[in-house]
């Protein structure tokens, strides 16, 4: 990876409409996503990929009034993920993992799987009634995700680029995700940028002794 490259370009803002990903470099990054990590694998997000234009459309067309300028943005993307999170952590979800954990082989040894999943319940219990923040927590993984999605979209070619700027209560009408006991957390365009429309100015950024202390 050519961090240096990565350091000094402003993420793409303007897609060309033209380009698709490829079928193998997608799922290349589909499966990067899919192993990103999750605090005690609990795995609280599912993700919608956007293909094809009926998808992008419906999208597009359900950002909430205030947020349409992000419409181009979507429609002229290649693949745009919609990242949700759980809305909570239901008994069935939680052994759902476990249940995946044991057919995976994650701890050969029995009694260290068990003693993995009594922690794991007295953690969550700790974030639910101590922190008060489990959905909160649930989302930071959310965002750890897509970060390091936009890293490896960088490796293989691809532009990333995060969006804010939506509605959550509309997309999840539109998608009926919160039937799925999931919310919409962030969105990600992907694709490649329009050379036309390319930042060159240079990026802005504090000075490193402004922004590091050395202990």
């Amino acid at each position: 990876m050519d961090l240096g490259k990565l350091m000094n370009k402003h993420l793409t803002r303007y897609f060309d409409p033209s380009k698709t990903i490829p079928e193998e470099t997608l799922q290349q990054l589909l499966g990067f996503l899919r192993s990103t990590p999750s605090s005690t694998n609990v795995q609280p997000n599912h993700f919608y990929v956007l293909a094809t234009p009926e998808g992008k459309e419906r999208l597009a067309a359900n950002l909430g009034e205030r947020f349409q300028d992000n419409s181009e943005k979507i429609l002229n993307a290649s693949h745009t993920v919609i990242l949700t999170t759980r809305a909570d952590l239901p008994e069935g979800h939680l052994q759902a993992v476990f249940d995946k954990e044991r057919a995976d082989g994650r701890f050969p040894d029995p009694a260290k799987q068990a003693r993995w999943e009594s922690m794991t319940r007295d953690f969550l219990n700790l974030r639910n009634y101590g922190y008060k923040d489990l959905n909160h927590w649930m989302e930071k993984q959310t965002y750890l995700a897509m970060g390091l999605t936009m890293m490896a979209a960088a490796e293989l070619g691809v532009e990333a680029m995060p969006l804010e700027g939506f509605d959550p209560t509309s997309v999840d009408k539109a998608f009926k995700i919160r039937e799925t006991g999931h919310t919409t957390t962030v969105l990600l365009a992907l694709g490649y940028p329009d050379p036309a429309k390319a930042y060159g100015s240079p990026i802005s950024r504090f000075e490193t002794d402004e922004l590091f202390t050395f202990v």
